[in-house]
């Protein structure tokens, strides 16, 4: 069964609004064994629905439309679906005496264009929302299924949970199923990783694809079957695999994150972390600190924006800043030393660069961040140079240092400090 989700909006067009609705159904769907063939979003333009909604219906078994219920003019997908599918709507007594009721129980007056939202469709019946006042409609004909529910979250979930998939489940048999797993990747490029897995990119039953984020890469590893049991071995396999070709690259699965990763493993290893950051302004003690339980591991952070800050704080002295300036290698092993020092862990990290739009120079431009780490074995600093605007640059160096202490985390076991 392919489906296709048309999200309605001018508001969505516009980017007022977060179409948090597709992402739950395209969910919803895969795990229920439907083919998500395509989502699109059309403003509330009735020539321009009625054109997608026929292609959709030209092109899928099912269509599934969300918002565009409600009683006002600019709620144009009840009509223009019945159009588009070849029915008739009719006025549901039930509803409109549901929707009379309503309104006198609140002593509101009740317009006429309130009414709309009891109109359903010849083929085919509405579908129950007990959290508002449009309901959905479900409509079969010619071969062809297209499912219309309203667009508020608080209403469209509850809908989709109680309504569309059990009734959709039946339609698959109920045991036609996508199953995924997300394998997350760092300290490596979407185009090297993507090569080192090419031959697993070729399998047609078990897919592999890859999604770049920022400042790492996801695959998502996904299997198309009737029996779950035969499908999870499949993507262990194929995952099996993916360790032999990326190795350490991978950190974890599925929602794990990478500070999440790290943190566990200090927690592991009774071992601590404190950070001495310039540019990221402390978003990577942000980054530790979301993670529950982060306290055991780390008892602080400092943010030293400015030069007389780090020599006041962390000591850096006035003649390396005036020599080799803030953002230098010696600054970040400085950094990451009196990070680990002062807060008496086991790890430090060290964080200075320019994050831009200006401040830039030559020799320095924008998106240059030097990061150390530093532990009992010495420390050690990486250069790095990134693209992106400043959030970015600033994201991509946490993400940086979040993989350079993985990897020195995996290289060496250390004691831990008798008081970290």
């Amino acid at each position: 069964m392919r489906a296709e989700i048309i999200s309605v909006g001018t508001e969505l067009l516009l980017g007022q609004i977060t179409d948090t609705n597709a992402v739950a159904l395209s969910q919803s769907l895969s795990k229920i064994g439907v083919n998500l063939y395509r989502r699109t979003t059309v403003g509330d333009n009735h020539a321009r629905l009625l054109a997608a909604l026929r292609s959709a219906l030209a092109d899928n078994d099912v269509v599934i439309t969300i918002g565009g219920l409600g009683p006002t003019e600019d709620d144009i997908t009840r009509d223009t679906l019945a159009e588009a599918i070849g029915d008739t709507l009719r006025r549901d007594d039930a509803i409109a005496a549901k929707l009379t009721e309503f309104f006198q129980s609140r002593n509101v007056p009740m317009t006429e264009s309130n009414l709309r939202q009891a109109m359903v469709p010849s083929h085919g019946r509405p579908l129950d929302n007990p959290n508002g006042t449009a309901p959905g409609l479900l409509f079969e004909k010619d071969g062809k299924i297209a499912i219309s529910l309203p667009g508020p979250p608080g209403e469209f979930l509850p809908m989709l949970q109680n309504h569309v998939i059990p009734y959709l489940s039946a339609k698959t048999g109920g045991r036609r199923t996508i199953r995924s797993r997300v394998v997350r990747v760092c300290g490596i490029g979407e185009g090297l990783a993507e090569d080192r897995i090419r031959p697993l990119l070729r399998d047609e039953k078990v897919t592999v694809a890859p999604y770049a984020k920022t400042g790492e890469v996801h695959f998502r590893v996904s299997c198309l079957t009737d029996d779950p049991d035969e499908a999870d071995r499949l993507i262990d396999e194929r995952i099996a695999r993916m360790r032999e070709l990326l190795g350490d690259h991978i950190y974890g699965f599925d929602e794990e994150t990478l500070e999440q990763v790290v943190v566990r493993t200090l927690m592991e290893r009774r071992l601590s972390i404190a950070t001495a950051e310039s540019c990221t302004g402390g978003m990577l003690a942000m980054r530790i600190t979301s993670v529950p339980g982060s306290s055991a591991v780390f008892p602080g952070a400092v943010v030293t924006y400015s030069n007389r800050i780090k020599n006041e704080l962390l000591g850096v002295s006035e003649d390396i800043l005036a020599r080799v300036g803030a953002v230098s290698r010696e600054v970040a092993e400085d950094m990451a030393k009196a990070a680990r020092e002062r807060f008496h862990v086991d790890y430090g990290i060290g964080i200075t660069g320019i994050a831009g739009p200006d401040g830039g120079t030559p020799e320095k431009p924008v998106g240059l961040v030097w990061i150390a780490v530093a532990d009992s074995g010495g420390v050690v600093a990486e250069r790095n140079q990134y693209l992106g605007i400043r959030h970015e640059v600033r994201y991509r160096s946490t993400q940086t240092a979040l993989t350079m202490l993985r990897d020195r985390l995996a290289q060496k076991a250390i004691k831990p400090t008798t008081d970290g």
